[in-house]
């Protein structure tokens, strides 16, 4: 049997299948499945037409909208039914159309969220994506399987980002953008062709960064632009002679094993 909290609020013409875990407060609107598997936690509101299913959890106050689809298998061939799972953390808008799929058994199984995301109409989070908190995805953004998305990243509408690439903190993909390589923290891809054209600087204003930061940072940035040694060096010897934690950070990212490797800055 489904267990269903009291408090919560299920339309007669919902379908909430045996075994899901509906939370207090939740709000399942006309025509809306839960699979049984699900598991919404509090004030969780799935509105009509919304499907949610696979091994997933949905973390409090996050609203799924109509015909968004949650925690179907993911679209890997290789995937042969092995129980994977899609967690979402808490006060995530999940829009119109979307699709977030589970894991992969070969990917680590799971496909993550983090707090306070918005993944805008139709956009796509595939199989073994990690994706931090405060993330926008904006309309028709398409993230393949095995990306690692850092927090504070806005990826913006009808940009791909390629498999097994890294986005790192508060970086910003525009609109339109085809990325194949990893993108350091608090940079900024702002042509189709996916290059790396400077940092995030409006967006590290609004997150009020100190300006001491981001004067490491834009130094640190030119410093790595003008360098013919690997960018992997570069940034090592940036590092250790760092003041900033924000030019560390950016110096750890670069010296992190990548699959993809980096976008060089322009």
């Amino acid at each position: 049997m489904s267990g269903i909290d009291p408090s919560a609020t299920v339309h007669p013409m919902a379908v909430v299948e045996d075994g899901a875990q509906i939370g207090a407060g939740c709000t399942i609107g006309p025509f809306a499945i839960i699979g049984p598997e699900v598991t919404l936690a509090e004030n969780v509101t799935v509105k009509p037409h919304a499907l949610v299913t696979g091994w997933t959890e949905i973390g409090a106050g996050c609203t799924i909208f109509s015909f968004a689809s949650v925690g179907e298998i993911p679209q890997d061939l290789k995937y042969a039914g092995e129980r994977t799972r899609l967690v979402i953390g808490r006060n995530c808008r999940i829009r119109e159309n979307a699709t977030l799929h589970s894991g992969t058994e070969h990917g680590g199984g799971i496909t993550r969220m983090g707090d306070n995301c918005l993944v805008m109409a139709g956009a796509h989070v595939g199989h073994d994506a990690q994706i931090g908190n405060n993330v926008i995805l904006a309309n028709y953004a398409g993230i393949a399987g095995h990306v690692v998305i850092e927090d504070n990243v806005i990826v913006g509408a009808l940009s791909g980002i390629h498999q097994f690439v890294r986005i790192g903190e508060g970086a910003i993909i525009g609109g339109v953008s085809r990325v194949t390589h990893d993108v350091m923290p608090f940079g900024m891809v702002a042509s189709s062709d996916g290059t790396l054209n400077g940092l995030n600087l409006i967006g590290l204003k609004r997150r009020g960064m100190a300006r001491e930061d981001i004067a490491a940072l834009r130094e640190a940035y030119r410093t790595l632009a003008d360098t013919d040694a690997p960018l992997v060096e570069a940034a090592r010897d940036l590092g250790e002679e760092a003041q900033s934690d924000a030019v560390r950070k950016l110096a750890a990212f670069f010296t992190t094993a990548s699959g993809r490797s980096f976008l060089r800055p322009q």
